[in-house]
């Protein structure tokens, strides 16, 4: 009976000791993950400090940007209009709507809050390849072979994406919705909050839409998605950017939806062949496996 117990004594010793060590190895992993989103963090404040130095440029040009007829997407909406022998309609010429602060400290939390979001934006890259930094120990060598370019690619398609809503989705949105009026007694008074939230989100929202395809890789990883069920479904999925694409764009003419909706469209199908790819390859190693 004595010896059972002095049995049962080391075996919860040994469970112990286990437990201990596990609990150890995920508080190392803590501790690690807490370094890299550090370093992470002093790339984003520094590129915030930047860009809060040199506010003025970030503000006129970029920010205010979709709000002057002079931006580059008014001015080549006006050259395709004259090439194209569209009417005057097509070009834009003037952006209605004076832009007001109502707060007492509203601009000075404006300047705050735009270089952070810049700061992030900028950092952005930095942040995934920390990211990567701390997963990739983690993984096999294949599968460490197979993700070495997330870094590139993810980085790659947030800035497609970001340039596509800043140049084509939010000037084309500010437009409609600078313009659009249900009654001539009503005057368009913008706050500078409303104009500077709804640029950002329509940038922000198109960059993280455009990681569609990294998003369908990792899900491929999974198992969770394959490529026979995205064509199965691309009917749905159609109708599916249709919507956000009218979502995104908030106006009623259809060129514009579709210029909106075709690149979602194309990282659809590209999302397929990703997919595919993946799924190869995962055939390809079973094949391996199954004949060593």
């Amino acid at each position: 009976m004595s010896t059972k117990r002095n049995q049962d004594l080391v075996k919860s010793v040994k469970n112990k000791g286990k437990n201990l060590e596990g609990e150890m190895s995920f508080f190392d992993h803590l501790a690690e993950l807490r370094v890299h989103l550090i370093r992470a963090s002093v790339a984003v404040i520094f590129f915030t400090i930047i860009c809060f130095i040199y506010y003025d440029f970030i503000f006129d040009t970029v920010i205010m940007g979709p709000h002057k007829p002079s931006f580059w997407t008014y001015r080549a909406m006006c050259r395709i209009g004259e090439y194209f022998n569209m009417g005057p309609g097509f070009c834009i010429t003037n952006i209605p709507g004076k832009i007001i602060n109502t707060e007492m400290a509203g601009q000075f939390t404006l300047q705050i809050n735009s270089a952070l979001m810049t700061g992030l934006v900028l950092g952005f890259p930095y942040l995934l390849w920390e990211v990567w930094r701390f997963v990739k120990p983690a993984l096999k060598d294949n599968e460490r072979k197979s993700a070495s370019g997330f870094v590139f690619y993810a980085s790659l398609l947030f800035i497609v994406g970001l340039l596509f809503g800043y140049f084509i989705v939010a000037p084309l949105s500010v437009n409609f919705l600078s313009n659009y009026s249900i009654s001539p007694d009503i005057e368009n008074t913008i706050t500078i909050d409303s104009y500077f939230s709804s640029v950002a989100t329509l940038t922000l929202c198109t960059g993280a839409v455009f990681e569609l395809p990294i998003v369908i890789y990792i899900l491929s990883q999974l198992g969770v998605m394959t490529p026979s069920f995205m064509r199965d479904k691309r009917r749905y999925a159609v109708i599916i950017i249709l919507v956000i694409a009218a979502i995104v764009t908030p106006t009623p003419d259809i060129p514009t939806m579709l210029t909106v909706s075709f690149p979602l469209f194309l990282l659809y199908e590209l999302s397929i062949h990703v997919s595919a790819r993946v799924q190869k390859k995962k055939e390809k190693a079973e094949r391996e496996f199954f004949a060593n």
